[in-house]
């Protein structure tokens, strides 16, 4: 075993291919998320409006579900940008999905905190728990499973993140209770963030 497990970037979510997403089906925000955008949008100088292209395609992803090419372009129309400028945030960074996934989106962070804690087993455990491999979905629709860097909880370590919350100090041992308790309790099970609950 090692403390620095071999990183494979071809594989899992690291964007490090520049496929053209699916053009996807015709995209419009719906009113209230417009109507959120367009708040979001007014925090800035109307000439720095393209300042608000992460709120935008996450808008954009919550109600689809991935960021087609057409909902790249209505991102670039509200935000007053290029669909070009669109297409070079969504593949950089890895929150941003291309394809459809799962209900349950578990990232397994592999950041040297988390590696060093046992996450490379964690994505072993719940590699066989889901009988998918990094970067697959479960035909049922709802488990993804990816490998990402830091989620920014190092003294949580291992930390997965699922859908917008996340699942502190997880164990390999644990995999198969996390799962279960997804499917029967949805986000209920997670422990969210421990540094969110001491300011609540």
């Amino acid at each position: 075993m090692s403390f620095h497990p071999l990183m494979d970037y071809g594989r899992a979510h690291h964007k490090s291919s520049r496929a053209m997403a699916d053009e996807g089906p015709a995209f419009a925000y719906t009113p209230e998320h417009l109507a959120t955008l367009e708040d979001i949008c007014s925090r800035y100088p109307p000439e720095q409006r393209k300042s608000a292209i992460l709120a935008a395609l996450y808008l954009a992803q919550r109600q689809q579900g991935y960021v087609t090419r057409n909902a790249m372009k209505a991102v670039a129309e509200a935000i007053r940008c290029t669909t070009a400028e669109v297409e070079d945030v969504v593949s950089f960074y890895t929150m941003f999905y291309q394809r459809p996934v799962g209900r349950h989106v578990l990232q397994v962070c592999r950041t040297l905190s988390c590696a060093l804690n046992g996450a490379e087993r964690v994505t072993d455990e719940l590699q066989k728990v889901l009988g998918i491999a990094p970067g697959e979905t479960t035909a049922d629709g709802q488990f993804s499973l990816f490998e990402v860097e830091c989620l920014g909880a190092c003294d949580r370590a291992p930390v997965v993140g699922v859908n917008d919350h996340w699942h502190e100090c997880q164990r390999p041992e644990d995999a198969k209770a996390l799962v279960e308790g997804l499917r029967t309790k949805g986000a209920a099970v997670l422990t969210g963030c421990h540094l969110h609950k001491e300011t609540v």
